[in-house]
């Protein structure tokens, strides 16, 4: 039996979950730098769990400031099998009130400063992206918001932008018309480096706002996305214990295939790879480089 290690990837008020037993902060070393925070690791009935606050407990990260690579890195550290991320978003459309939680299936990434690979120079990979998100997951967590009375809306495009700024009314026309659902700034590169890891990633995005587009929110305040954040945290909660206990203990592999996604990824010639960078990569390709 492969066991679940459920990886969350989320705000402050998504880790406060009752009845996680054995919780424990620990502090995860690789070398990538240093990752967001501590992880809390803990188990929640019978399934093992681990909790990442994106931006650092306090949120002292910035969108453009989180160690992508670090974050994912660490989670592969201690076991993750699969990777949920919680994070606060723009609704783009009208049928996606504020409170509405989006199981988006596919992303436009409009990033521009981040380091989006594991690999570069030396050591070149090029892992598949056309179905970024675990239909598993996302099915399982449609599934517990149906359950769970949630508001929820199931697929749609998730448009990242780079921040930490929010958009202007321009960006934000321009992104409805490419049809896209929501728009946030911490997507990407954490599905792109999630796939690079083999990690089995889905997102559940928490509208808001309305961004700037809609006449009766035509600015996006901070103090209105914060109450908002509150209010949906209990739901947020909720949805991930009812995930952790619908997945269960016992872990289903992802349909796509993510778990050996690598397989198929590495080109550059084992005798031309760079050593240095090979052995930066021991936790995220380790199963592949193990077999050269």
């Amino acid at each position: 039996m492969t066991k679940t290690v459920l990886g969350v990837i989320g705000g402050s008020g998504v880790y406060e979950i009752p009845g996680l037993e054995n919780a424990k902060w620990q502090t995860v070393k690789g070398p990538w730098g240093e990752p967001s925070d501590q992880l809390l690791t803990g188990v929640f009935h019978g399934v093992d769990m681990v909790f990442l606050p994106r931006h650092g407990r306090g949120h002292i990260q910035t969108p453009i400031s989180i160690n992508y690579r670090a974050n994912i890195d660490a989670l592969k550290r201690v076991g993750v099998t699969d990777v949920i991320s919680v994070s606060a978003c723009g609704s783009l459309k009208e049928e996606l009130p504020p409170g509405t939680f989006v199981m988006a299936d596919q992303f436009i990434d409009r990033t521009f400063a981040r380091e989006k690979s594991f690999f570069g120079p030396g050591f070149v990979a090029h892992v598949p992206m056309a179905h970024p998100v675990c239909p598993h997951l996302s099915g399982a967590l449609a599934e517990c918001a149906r359950e769970e009375k949630i508001s929820h809306s199931e697929g749609g495009t998730y448009i990242c932008m780079e921040g930490p700024q929010f958009s202007t009314r321009a960006e934000s026309f321009l992104y409805r018309d490419w049809g896209c659902s929501v728009i946030g700034m911490t997507a990407m590169p954490e599905a792109k480096l999630a796939r690079e890891a083999e990690l089995p990633y889905a997102i559940v995005a928490m509208v808001t706002d309305y961004d700037c587009w809609h006449d009766n929110h035509d600015s996006v305040t901070v103090d209105a996305v914060i109450k908002v954040m509150h209010a949906n945290a209990a739901s947020a909660r909720k949805l991930i214990m009812a995930l952790a206990n619908k997945l269960g203990p016992e872990r289903k592999p992802c349909p796509l295939g993510v778990e050996t996604m690598l397989d198929m990824a590495l080109i550059t010639a084992p005798e031309k790879r760079d050593p240095a960078l090979m052995a930066k990569l021991d936790a995220v390709a380790g199963r592949v480089l193990r077999k050269k």
